[in-house]
């Protein structure tokens, strides 16, 4: 009996050891396509062309031509329509970092991060000195608001699969609601397993 437990223990300590995993750290920007699911380098490549795109477009010299400033934008929902699991809040934040850094658009804040900024602003006027408190009213109104959605087509059989991610994207004037801007972005990938 004791030569079992000793075997068995042998057994479960040389399974335990050979499961083990090992990690390489790698730059973000070098993210392997290990399954062919949507992935950071996906959303930020996506987030720097179809910003490109946007502001390469006729509306933005319109705008600054007529009101002699740049825009400021506000990126709103962009809803996952596909068939996985994808953090739209990760592809927000490239598209706002991507605005930002060209300098073109002002951003301003959107959703639960604004009223987080407002509710800042309420608690400082009756706890932060006059000559440190923030006013209400003065925030950026955003001139254009950017929307969209991630689709994804899947085809499979046997080991191989196709998929295809759709990003649409529009830019609409909050004014007029004229839409002033439609981009569209497909990656696809085949996956063999």
């Amino acid at each position: 009996m004791r030569k079992f437990y000793f075997a068995l223990t042998l057994f479960f300590s040389i399974t335990i050891f050979s499961c083990s995993h090992k990690v390489t750290r790698i730059e973000p920007t070098e993210t392997p396509d290990i399954n062919g699911s949507w992935n950071n380098t996906d959303s930020r490549l996506t987030a720097e062309e179809m910003i490109k795109q946007c502001l390469g477009e006729a509306w933005l010299a319109n705008y600054t031509d007529s009101k002699s400033k740049k825009p400021v934008v506000i990126v709103g929902m962009v809803v996952n329509k596909s068939h996985e699991h994808i953090e739209a809040e990760t592809f927000i934040k490239d598209l706002e970092r991507t605005f930002i850094n060209t300098a073109k658009v002002g951003v301003v804040q959107s959703g639960k991060k604004r009223d987080e900024l407002r509710a800042e602003k309420a608690d400082q006027q009756t706890n932060a000195s006059v000559s440190t408190m923030k006013k209400f009213g003065l925030e950026n109104g955003a001139d254009f608001i950017l929307q969209g959605s991630i689709n994804s087509i899947v085809d499979a059989y046997k080991r191989k699969k196709s998929v295809t991610y759709q990003i649409n994207l529009e830019l609409t004037n909050i004014e007029t609601n004229e839409v002033v801007w439609v981009g569209e972005k497909k990656i696809s990938k085949l996956v063999k397993n």
